[in-house]
């Protein structure tokens, strides 16, 4: 199967591809139907780290997903490998399974070989300008985390440095917590 689409899609002809997949994974990204990365162990392991901290702390506050589709706009449905959407934007009542329906406050990717940071700057400024409020690119090699803002430069994290950000009130990530 290809792992782009060269056929601009609609949101309908997209999920009609995605639920028919069997094996693979693809996220609507400005039209084109593009296959996700299968993720490698570093990936796994980096990203299972990040869903211990972030699921302790969101419970009160909101939904934690794992490689759950959101809807960006009309031509992108991504598929960030954690996202988290409080209970503001997405009411505690709400209980579908189905893609988020509005763009989460975090999305987090974790590169995987073959990925470029690069690529994950692209969609870093894809998801901010679609609403998304935080976007976590997460290094394995470098073993960092830069963090993407709507309205401020990027900064990167790196050993012995702690992510803290007053959207997310009372999280901590110590960055060397997850690159053990």
């Amino acid at each position: 199967m290809a792992n782009t689409t060269a056929q601009q899609l609609s949101k309908a002809e997209f999920w009609a591809l995605a639920d028919a997949a069997e094996d693979v994974t693809y996220e609507l990204i400005d039209g084109s139907a593009i296959a996700k990365m299968s993720p490698k162990y570093f990936h796994a392991k980096y990203a299972l780290a990040l869903v211990r901290i972030l699921d302790r702390w969101s419970t009160q506050n909101g939904r934690l997903g794992l490689e759950w589709a959101f809807d960006l706009n009309e031509n992108s449905t991504p598929v960030p490998d954690l996202l988290y959407v409080s209970f503001v934007r997405l009411p505690e009542t709400w209980h579908e399974n189905e893609a988020c329906p509005v763009a989460p406050e975090l999305a987090v990717e974790v590169l995987s070989p073959g990925q470029t940071f690069g690529q994950m700057t692209k969609k870093a400024s894809l998801y901010l300008a679609g609403g998304v409020l935080r976007v976590w690119v997460v290094d394995p090699v470098a073993q960092t985390i830069t963090v993407f803002y709507p309205d401020a430069p990027p900064v990167t994290y790196g050993a012995s440095q702690e992510i803290v950000d007053d959207l997310f009130p009372g999280l901590l990530v110590a960055i060397d917590n997850i690159f053990l």
